[in-house]
């Protein structure tokens, strides 16, 4: 059986840049998700956030595959209204947290679907999101 993984924008950026400090990690988290059947799902935000680092910080063409390859190879999942709202909610909680209301989107729709994140920050953790 396979189990879903919703994917943050750290790790998903680390793994297109073979520059970036976590791409080595992203590489190995990525194959050993692969071998305990895993599947890698990014939330549609999560995908504009990417693409857009991507674009800006390696090139076009390399974010037009990405983007591609993301595309092609996943399912993308959309955020309900109420999980804007629960996010936004989440971020006024933590007033002395930088929390970015994509991260808070994405801690609510995992706590909803009752799936893990994968991530690099620790935010997740300050809002008790399950970690992958």
């Amino acid at each position: 059986m396979r189990r879903a993984v919703l994917a943050d924008t750290g790790p998903l950026y680390a793994a297109a840049d073979p520059d970036d400090a976590h791409d080595a990690r992203a590489q190995r988290e990525l194959k050993r998700l692969a071998r305990d059947k895993h599947v890698v799902f990014p939330a549609y935000p999560t995908l504009a956030e990417v693409c857009t680092l991507v674009l800006r910080r390696l090139a076009n063409q390399v974010a037009a595959g990405w983007l591609n390859d993301v595309v092609a190879g996943t399912a993308l999942l959309d955020p309900t209204p109420e999980d804007y709202h629960a996010a936004m909610t989440k971020v006024l909680a933590f007033p002395d947290q930088p929390i970015t209301l994509f991260d808070a989107t994405l801690a609510v729709m995992g706590q909803r679907l009752g799936v893990e994140i994968w991530t690099y920050d620790h935010h997740f953790g300050v809002m008790r999101a399950a970690l992958t």
